[in-house]
């Protein structure tokens, strides 16, 4: 009798917690090195992070309306930007990282429904906590984040709005060419 592999899929919740987990215990032991040098920095979160993203969602969520008039050379290139200005957006917050506790708060959703909300927040010395929340979507590969919203602003929103600009002054290859120019700088 021939079975088919069994493997265990992480949970959403494990999984944001061994991504943090492991970035922050290197980000904790390495901590002036990653200041002097923010593209070592930007490659951890590169290998380790963004892996566990859904670019192709979160374009699709950024490029709102404008989703369906990018042709195909232009989204891989758009996907390939947007990930880099993701790494280094992603990079400098965690920069500003000083050992603060990291809490996990209930999900939203159902794993079943596969649609959740792994929900963190940092907490701030004299202040308010930082919300931080994750929303993932089962797929063949397992969980993937599709959005980020921090302190209740979601990271594709925001960018769907400065996609939007982009796109109406210049169109898309406008696009491109600011996400090309804005990573250039960082």
């Amino acid at each position: 009798m021939v079975t088919a592999p069994v493997y265990a899929v992480e949970g959403p919740e494990q999984l944001i917690k061994s991504i943090a987990d492991r970035v922050l215990s290197k980000l904790k032991a390495n901590t002036s090195t990653y200041q002097e040098q923010p593209e070592l920095l930007n490659k951890l979160v590169d290998e380790v992070v963004l892996p566990n993203f859904d670019f192709s969602a979160m374009t699709d969520l950024a490029l709102g309306r404008y989703k369906d008039k990018i042709n195909a050379e232009q989204k891989p290139v758009i996907e390939n930007e947007f990930r880099l200005l993701l790494v280094r957006t992603y990079g400098s917050a965690l920069l500003e990282y000083s050992d603060q506790a990291l809490v996990y708060l209930p999900m939203e959703g159902a794993e079943a429904d596969g649609d959740v909300t792994v929900r963190t927040e940092i907490e701030q010395s004299g202040g308010f906590p930082i919300p931080i929340d994750y929303k993932l979507r089962l797929g063949d590969a397992g969980w993937k984040v599709y959005d980020v919203s921090v302190d209740e602003v979601s990271l594709v929103t925001n960018y769907r709005s400065s996609f939007a600009r982009a796109i109406k002054k210049n169109g898309i290859d406008g696009l491109i060419e600011t996400l090309k120019a804005r990573n250039a700088k960082q």
